[in-house]
């Protein structure tokens, strides 16, 4: 590996000229091409499938597009002879062009990475450049980035939300406003990128959480370890407090192994009663007993449940995420009233468990971001004896546990997607008495309709109809927003025509036999 790039830790070193490859143009890749290309490097963007406006705005910027198949090493990526890989999170380890870019001992960065390196583009009035707290987790991650910032910005900081959550850190770390606090939300992709850092200067956050492990994204990482340590390297570096899940032995299994800077607390949370350096509950009370001088005795109120409650935000796995941000924002010393005033305004995103509507005594819930079993198996706590719509792709995960788990109280199973053979195989053998049903609509926008028809059907006064998939959308729709989108639409179809939930008036549902 080049020398040169030891000396590439800062925006104002001397990146021009560097030969750079950019795997992908979808929103990532287009803003690494753009912050390098400011710089003064010699870009080449690769990509199998190119953003028109995006491409369009590549010369403008003084970058190069090649298009085409990726399955090998194009001679034109292979002539740029780059110094440096940069990949968007999509490409996964063993893609031809990252394994070539590892033979042939090239540089292999993240678009995170080179975020770090030119984090000092706009700094603080003191000189130093934005802390930044970084977020992963299987579930949780976007809900608790939105709920940390919300409570910085409560708190009187300057803090911007970005990373997997849809905005690009570059593009944060670029902003002519500047702020105080990144936090930045990380897949297990781009934390895969990190672990590969070399360079004199790796990425060191303020605080940093890993909200819980489960098994999700296989087929990527190739294994579940590959998948855990990816996770596990959210704490490296980490300078003031690494914040663990206590009901997940995981995260704290990587908090004992990862190299951290001295001084570093473990802060742990959970729905307990804390100890000293936790957070928690105490007879419905959030409290923080980590950041205060006498936490062996004391402790501070956050909010209560019944007031998060009133708000949506009760269900239990939404309260541990609230804890984890709490824990987060108090380690930059926000207050806790800033904390209580952050959460009066703030609202999930939707089609998380978001209320659709009622009708007939039949709640509809919309929880289409519970993408693998573990977000699943949430969404079923939080609604127990629930009619479940579950199904799509599921990522090379065994779904068997979810199912004979809390699978086995559900009311019964609307199963979906491509891969419906599992789901119900599993049913068989692990939830036999529960009702499941499948829906094979060979159509996008005639699956949800079905889907409604046969929830209506089964459910009675006072039951829940919860779309909470356990698998990806991308078998059948645009995406888990597109999905949760056509499901809501169907309901409000429904209820337009004065059909309600237990009136029996649409599909006449064919059961499917399970054991």
């Amino acid at each position: 590996m080049s020398a040169r790039l030891d000396t590439l830790t800062s925006w104002h070193a001397d990146w021009s000229g560097l030969r750079v490859v950019v795997l992908g143009l979808s929103v990532t890749g287009f803003s690494v091409a753009d912050t390098l290309a400011e710089l003064g490097a010699d870009v080449l963007v690769a990509t199998e499938t190119a953003d028109e406006e995006y491409a369009r705005l590549l010369p403008v910027i003084g970058a190069r597009l090649w298009t085409g198949t990726l399955d090998t090493v194009p001679d034109a990526v292979a002539d740029h002879a780059p110094e440096v890989v940069i990949a968007s999170p999509g490409f996964p380890p063993h893609h031809p062009v990252i394994a070539w870019a590892r033979a042939e001992g090239i540089a292999l960065w993240g678009d995170v990475e080179l975020a770090w390196r030119v984090r000092d583009k706009v700094v603080r009035p003191d000189g130093r450049p934005a802390d930044w707290l970084t977020i992963t987790g299987t579930n949780g991650k976007t809900t608790t980035t939105q709920l940390t910032a919300a409570m910085l910005v409560a708190g009187g900081l300057r803090a911007a939300p970005c990373g997997n959550i849809g905005v690009p850190v570059l593009d944060a770390v670029r902003d002519p406003g500047g702020f105080d606090v990144l936090v930045v939300e990380l897949s297990s992709h781009q934390l895969w990128y990190l672990s590969l850092q070399t360079g004199p200067e790796p990425l060191s956050p303020h605080a940093s959480v890993c909200l819980n492990l489960a098994d999700d994204h296989l087929e990527w990482h190739g294994s579940a370890r590959g998948y855990r340590d990816a996770k596990a390297f959210v704490y490296q570096n980490t300078r003031v407090a690494c914040v663990y899940n206590k009901a997940d032995a995981a995260t704290r299994e990587m908090v004992e192994d990862a190299d951290v800077v001295e001084g570093c607390r473990a802060i742990g949370f959970d729905l307990g009663v804390p100890g000293p350096s936790d957070v928690g509950l105490v007879d419905g009370i959030l409290v923080d007993r980590a950041f205060l001088d006498d936490r062996r005795t004391s402790a501070l109120e956050l909010t209560t449940v019944d007031d998060l409650a009133a708000r949506g935000l009760g269900a239990p796995h939404v309260v541990a995420n609230i804890l984890a941000a709490s824990a987060l924002a108090r380690s930059l010393d926000v207050a806790p009233a800033a904390i209580r005033d952050a959460l009066t305004t703030f609202r999930l995103d939707p089609h998380r468990i978001e209320l659709v509507a009622v009708a007939a005594g039949v709640t509809w819930i919309d929880d289409s971001k519970a993408t693998n079993p573990h977000a699943a198996a949430s969404s079923l706590a939080a609604f127990p004896g629930a009619v479940w719509v579950v199904g799509g792709l599921l990522k090379g995960v065994d779904i068997a546990e979810l199912v004979a788990g809390p699978g086995t109280a559900v009311k019964a199973a609307i199963v979906i997607g491509v891969e419906r053979a599992a789901i119900t195989a599993a049913f068989e053998r692990h939830a036999p008495a529960v009702p499941v049903f499948e829906v094979d609509a060979a159509e996008t926008e005639d699956v949800m309709t079905e889907v409604v028809e046969l929830a209506a059907g089964i459910a009675r006064d006072g039951d829940v109809v919860l779309l909470a998939p356990a698998a990806a959308s991308f078998d059948q729709f645009a995406s888990y927003a597109d999905r949760g989108k056509r499901f809501a639409d169907a309901v409000q179809e429904r209820i337009g025509r004065g059909a309600g939930g237990d009136d029996h008036d649409g599909a006449n549902p064919t059961e499917h036999p399970a054991g």
